[in-house]
């Protein structure tokens, strides 16, 4: 399996900011690569040597449990350095710009710099920034604002290609397949990202949220759109949930959060309106009772989100060797 690692990749990206503009090809080999990754991550040794002596810098200037640790535990299984950056200790509190910042890390002999922000388009503007000074440093965008969240998107794909064939996942397994993400797409950088990957990848995927979480300029994606929730339950394979991000909005975009439940909420009884066998995602973290209820989140015959934590290790080591070069130090 190492050997195959060491193989060429026709990998040509110096970044991952966006999935906009990734291919199927791309996509297959990000998933190919995970699932040799994910064979190191079930031994006992769950380390390689790969990128040893490599650092990783860890940017996060937003709270984040699920991303920044999937960041730290995929870089140390590759061997690599890790820094992990926090906001409130930093010197931005005197002042300090984000480019300062970066540009100290760079110093330093940084060789991946991980960037998640609050506000969109950071991720893009740091490596815009560290191309200016002629720096080989890749960046990474783990979550900006309301734009996109690729290592998310990511890793739902491989969760899902993995169930569909564990032995082989590949982006051709979702061509045909009904995908539903319900709930607050209007402030959704994961939606946004998973729009991108899965209709690539053939899937058909329908919208579905309250009409002030869910405007018409979401059908450029090639999705379709419902505010009503049953026609896009109806007959699908998979059903991806999202939290409703109060500390994103603003006043009256919800009447409440038990009639949110009420109409948009999924239950049992409305999984009966998809294909049997429907499995359920969510990105995390989950308001229980809200978006979907606990029996549904705790049951393993119907959640994913186990398995959404586990593949986000092995997707985000896939990416870091990619980056990397796609072969030893």
């Amino acid at each position: 399996m190492l050997a195959a690692l060491n193989a060429p990749f026709p990998w040509t990206r110096r970044h991952v900011l966006s999935l906009e503009d990734f291919s199927a090809a791309e996509y297959a080999l990000v998933l190919q690569t995970a699932g040799s990754f994910q064979q190191v991550l079930a031994r006992r040794n769950r380390k390689v040597p790969t990128l040893q002596g490599r650092i990783i810098v860890n940017l996060f200037f937003e709270s984040s449990t699920r991303t920044r640790t999937s960041f730290e535990l995929a870089a140390k299984a590759l061997s690599a350095d890790v820094v992990n950056f926090s906001a409130t200790t930093s010197s931005l509190t005197k002042g300090e710009t984000i480019f300062d910042t970066t540009r100290t890390f760079l110093a330093m002999g940084m060789d991946i710099v991980v960037v998640r922000h609050r506000d969109s388009g950071v991720p893009h503007a740091v490596a815009r920034d560290l191309e200016q000074l002629g720096s080989p440093v890749s960046v990474i965008n783990a979550g900006d604002g309301q734009h996109e969240h690729p290592t998310q998107a990511l890793l739902d794909l491989f969760t899902l290609c993995t169930l569909l064939d564990a032995y082989d996942p590949r982006p051709e397994l979702l061509a045909g397949k009904k995908i539903a993400i319900v709930g607050d797409i209007l402030h959704s950088r994961v939606a946004r990202s998973n729009l991108c990957s899965l209709v690539t990848c053939g899937a058909e995927v329908h919208l579905a949220g309250p009409p002030t979480l869910l405007p018409g300029e979401f059908r450029q994606y090639g999705a379709t759109l419902h505010h009503h929730l049953a026609p896009a339950l109806e007959g699908a394979d998979f059903v991806m949930t999202l939290r409703l991000q109060k500390e994103r909005m603003g006043d009256y975009l919800l009447p409440s959060l038990r009639e949110y439940h009420r109409l948009y909420g999924i239950t049992r009884e409305r999984l009966a309106l998809c294909r049997p066998g429907v499995r359920l995602l969510h990105p995390g973290p989950v308001n229980r009772g809200v978006e979907l209820s606990s029996d549904l989140l705790d049951d393993p015959r119907l959640s994913l989100v186990s398995q959404q934590v586990t593949s986000g290790v092995a997707v985000r080591m896939a990416l870091l060797y990619l980056l990397a070069g796609g072969k030893a130090a």
